[in-house]
């Protein structure tokens, strides 16, 4: 008993220790001193990028920040030997799916190389960043890798002419990208497209996106890649997801697309932390090499096949590439196969499948639980500084709930019942993801293809099954982990208990195999040791420090001025936790506060009143049309550097424009949303406005005027901010609003 209990406890330490270093296959490997003749030169790339970002200020969209940072970066492509093209438009964009319309002035960048003829393909990065950070690796790591890219390719012989898009206004709505396709004459010539994004500052640069049908794309993507990391389920995920990128503009046409993004440590995008001291260089190396690679490929390549393709890359070192007819076909014979073995082994298949399920459903459960419970304790995103500790608590959870599955619903039963069971449950829930994100069935295939193998060939060769199946299970974590892995970088674990299922997906046919090491010990002594196990995981998550100098707790500070009631308020937007003593002191706070510019919640409290001067809208004309009413209007934005105009949704507004075309509403998610204009930078001062508005009665709409920064009465409040405290995603600002009626 006592050598099973150390076997045991040697194999779930193994086990817990390679979830935990899931990541490390992905690891990329430091930049050479020096870049080979013809190679991406990481060391030109960021010199060239630390020269743009100048002063390294924030420089959002129409901004005299971002005036220089396109001075330096059109001198950056003529010091190359290039013809930098600056286009000026006025422009507006709005999803589809949204009923906001964000508007803006946009210089974009162009400079084209190759032969005069021929269709383009196109590279794409954004050159502005948010008002929050400087935007060194958003997306200071895609101009710079266009830059050295243009360096290197800008002499070569090229079949095709290849463009470099430096777009302004992404951060803003997508606006760059919505000004070249409307306005720019070169946009009918391209037909395959580059894109370079960052969500992080560190890890591979993932293609996480590709045009559909996506044959051609890959084709392109697998005879260039290097060190891939990309998988067919990602551009299925991502479209479930709220975050966008210029693609979604640019898919609009029939190109062929490829989009990267580096996602590591989400805590410094869209914050002070984005700077170059953080944008790791083997992420930019990554991101230059295979930008390199493909953009060459789609200029010199043979072209693809039509079709769809399912995809995945086998630790960052090749890519798997099958017809996605193909797989879906192995699906089924596969789903055919192991319901026929599961026929064939009826007898205690249902208590097999009994327990496998309650492993899953119990990983999540216990994971939820313990993490609902964690957050009465903690407030705010506790596992911020930290988020390993949390992994490997919910990892332990997984292991526990399968292991007292096993132990305890499937006792009496031989392993082969419970692999049976297994990959058919397996195959089932990969029939149905398959059914909303077809790109999934990639990870189904080979593993249960390689046990239903050995089943197969039990008979004649006995062992064969046991062999198979520990096979199995090396190919499932080999695939399935470091999935996991950028999946929990990708969401963060403000949800960690949906990661428990996946971790017990992965860890399942493994534990299968101890069995009978399991059926050795004493079930209770292993419910306690298991228990004794999670409670050590999540109480190591309670006392870990949630935030860290690399790793900082978001909290941006606001002062709001309402002209019309003539009242000031202190708001404060923050993960949740609660506030700094020092914070706190300067209330009393009220939480959960709506406000008018955002969908998250604040902490609100009263502030003196310093009276700031909220945009202006100026009636030039109004006349009516069968559609409802055409109102025009002129903007006095009074300093404000973001203007934003608001209606609920009984105003029924169906199209808006400032100082371009008005552009139709999205129907939104739930068709009862708000409506929202915005404009953002200098030129808004002074631009017509011009709303079609189906309400024949006057509608109300509040007019917002945002400006970086505060008044001096809240420097108490900014010294108050802890050390380990930065904004993200808002700037601390000065909002100025008022009630108008049109």
């Amino acid at each position: 008993m006592r050598r099973a209990a150390i076997l045991l406890s040697a194999a779930l330490l193994l086990l817990l220790l390679a979830m935990a270093l899931k990541g490390a296959p992905l690891s990329l490997p430091d930049v050479p001193r020096r870049a080979a003749a013809g190679q991406f030169d990481t060391a030109r790339a960021l010199a060239r990028l630390q020269r743009i970002l100048g002063d390294r200020r924030p420089h959002p969209v129409d901004s005299a920040a971002n005036d220089e940072v396109r001075e330096r970066l059109v001198a950056e492509l003529a010091g190359l030997g290039l013809r930098p093209a600056v286009t000026d438009d006025f422009v507006c964009n709005g999803p589809e799916k949204s009923r906001a319309i964000s508007c803006a002035r946009i210089r974009n960048v162009l400079a084209t190389i190759g032969p005069a003829g021929g269709r383009q393909v196109l590279l794409v990065s954004h050159y502005d960043s948010t008002p929050v950070g400087p935007g060194a690796s958003d997306d200071g790591i895609g101009v710079a890798a266009m830059l050295e890219i243009a360096a290197l390719l800008k002499d070569r012989p090229l079949k095709r002419p290849i463009t470099f898009l430096f777009d302004e206004g992404e951060e803003s709505g997508l606006i760059g990208a919505r000004a070249f396709l409307a306005r720019n004459p070169l946009a009918a010539k391209v037909n395959a497209l580059i894109n370079l994004e960052s969500r992080g500052v560190t890890g591979p640069a993932i293609m996480f996106e590709t045009s559909r049908p996506n044959g051609a794309a890959i084709a392109a993507y697998a005879r260039a890649a290097v060190r891939p990391v990309a998988n067919s389920l990602t551009t299925d995920f991502y479209k479930l997801i709220p975050n966008s990128t210029d693609v979604a503009v640019f898919g609009e046409r029939d190109w062929t697309i490829l989009n990267f993004a580096v996602i590591g440590n989400e805590t410094r995008y869209h914050s002070p932390g984005d700077t170059l001291a953080a944008l790791d260089p083997r992420s930019v190396r990554h991101m230059g090499e295979q930008a390199l690679a493909a953009a060459g490929e789609l200029a010199n390549g043979p072209g693809g096949t039509p079709g769809s393709r399912l995809y995945a890359d086998l630790l960052g070192r090749t890519l798997v590439v099958i017809p996605a007819s193909g797989g879906f076909a192995v699906l089924a014979l596969l789903l055919l196969c192991f319901g026929w073995l599961g026929w064939r082994r009826r007898a205690g298949l249902g208590r097999a499948a009994g327990a496998v399920a309650a492993a899953l459903l119990g990983s999540a459960g216990l994971s939820f639980a313990a993490q609902a419970l964690l957050g009465l304790l903690r407030a705010g995103d506790w596992w911020r500084a930290f988020p390993l500790v949390t992994g490997v608590a919910v990892y332990m959870t997984a292991i526990a709930a399968s292991i007292l599955a096993i132990q305890r619903l499937a006792r009496p039963l031989a392993r082969d019942r419970l692999r049976t069971a297994f990959w058919l449950i397996f195959l089932i829930l990969g029939g149905a993801i398959c059914l909303v994100a077809p790109g999934a069935a990639i990870f189904f295939l080979l593993s249960p293809l390689v046990a239903a193998a050995g089943m197969a060939m039990e008979r004649r060769l006995p062992g064969a099954e046991r062999i198979a199946a520990l096979l199995a299970w090396l190919l499932l974590a080999l695939s399935w982990a470091p999935f996991l892995h950028l999946t929990e970088i990708l969401l963060d674990f403000d949800g960690a208990w949906i990661f428990a299922p996946l971790a017990a997906i992965i860890l399942l046919p493994a534990l299968i195999e101890l069995k009978p090491l399991l059926a050795r010990l004493p079930r209770n002594a292993v419910a306690v040791s298991l228990a004794a196990a999670v409670l050590m995981g999540w109480a190591a998550t309670l006392f870990a420090p949630a935030y860290s100098a690399d790793r900082k707790q978001q909290l941006s500070l606001e002062y709001v001025w309402n002209g019309t009631d003539r009242k000031a308020q202190w708001m404060v937007f923050h993960d949740g936790a609660p506030l700094p003593g020092a914070l706190a002191a300067a209330g009393p706070w009220k939480h959960g506060v709506e406000v008018p510019w955002s969908t998250r919640k604040r902490w609100a409290a009263k502030a003196p009143p310093t009276p700031l001067d909220a945009p202006v809208l100026e009636r030039l004309a109004e006349r009516r049309t069968a559609s409802g009413r055409w109102v025009s209007l002129r903007l006095h934005s009074r300093g404000a550097e973001v203007v934003r105009l608001r209606a609920g949704p009984e105003a029924r507004l169906l199209a808006a424009g400032i100082a371009s075309p008005a552009r139709s509403f999205g129907r939104g998610e739930t068709g009862d949303e708000d409506f929202v204009l915005r404009c953002h930078g200098r030129s808004c001062d002074g631009a017509r406005v011009d709303l079609l508005i189906a309400s024949p009665r006057p509608i109300e709409m509040i007019v917002m005027g945002v400006r970086s920064g505060l008044p001096a009465s809240a420097r108490s409040l900014v010294a108050a901010r802890p050390a380990n405290a930065a904004p993200q995603y808002s700037t601390d600002s000065s909002i100025a609003l008022r009630r108008v009626r049109l």
